[in-house]
């Protein structure tokens, strides 16, 4: 009954997903490395052998993820020695990242507490594991690295984006950041912002799509920066819900004005309570 059907399937799912690695294991590795870097076994496992250990095991796992992909071994080989040629300038990034939220978040208690309990951080971490790989143009591993943070964090960064140093998410919960978009260093950057496109017509697909934010610049919650000829100068202040479709000169402080009204309770002639 079904054969006609189940035929179809396996064509498309032949033809479709060849290059597809396996989803599970590739989340495995974000954790296993997120852990290698940030989250030391005890002090009695905590040895340079084990790191060895653990080290080897991670690239034999990427090597595995790769060849699902590349189907190559000796492009597999290449790309997994880039990676992790690459991996201690990301190491160092991201502790410049950790850096910046311990000194601006009068919250964060200490290194440790960033590095195990703040999702703005493991979604930083993830995006620039993943930008890695997106700059070595492998299909496919950089989006499903980046959407694996997102379904954790509800913080989705692109991994073509752009983000230089001392990048801080603040509970970060909303958070959309495009792919074109361009990040300078120190900026600040709260829940619910989106940095996106104007237009989203397929034909603008190779073109920036997203705006620019120069450095030292702090986007608070809600605000919506869209363009790619949008640019926030250096030093300035996006406040909360902001919409902006144009540039900002540097040390601008922009911010929404709206009309709060507080009342006492006494009825109004008017329902504030209504279903439409």
């Amino acid at each position: 009954m079904y054969r006609d059907f189940l035929k179809k399937l396996l064509v498309r799912n032949n033809e479709h997903f060849g290059n597809i690695p396996d989803i599970e294991l590739l989340h495995h590795f974000a954790d296993e490395l997120f852990r290698f870097l940030f989250i030391p076994l005890k002090a009695a496992k905590n040895t340079e052998v084990q790191l060895q250990k653990d080290l080897k095991q991670l690239q034999d796992t990427f090597s595995s993820i790769l060849f699902d992909v590349l189907h190559q071994k000796e492009d597999v080989m290449i790309n997994e020695e880039n990676f992790f040629s690459a991996l201690p300038f990301i190491y160092d990034n991201l502790l410049e990242d950790v850096a910046s939220i311990m000194r601006y978040d009068p919250a964060a208690e200490s290194i440790e507490e960033i590095l195990v309990a703040y999702p703005g951080f493991f979604a930083t971490a993830i995006y620039r594991i993943a930008h890695q790989l997106y700059q070595q143009q492998i299909a496919t591993v950089p989006r499903l690295l980046t959407e694996y943070a997102h379904s954790k964090t509800g913080i989705d960064i692109h991994p073509g984006a752009k983000i230089g140093k001392s990048f801080f998410i603040d509970h970060g919960t909303g958070i959309v950041i495009g792919e074109t978009t361009k990040i300078g260093d120190n900026v600040k950057v709260y829940q619910g912002v989106t940095l996106g496109a104007l237009n989203v017509a397929k034909e603008y697909a190779k073109t920036k799509r997203h705006p620019t934010i120069e450095d030292n610049v702090v986007i608070y919650s809600g605000a919506t920066i869209l363009g790619g000829e949008t640019t926030i100068g250096h030093d300035s202040v996006i406040g909360g819900n902001v919409w902006l479709t144009n540039s900002v000169e540097p040390y601008s402080v922009v911010y929404h004005k709206s009309n709060i009204v507080v009342r006492d309770k006494n009825p109004l002639a008017e329902p504030l309570n209504f279903i439409i």
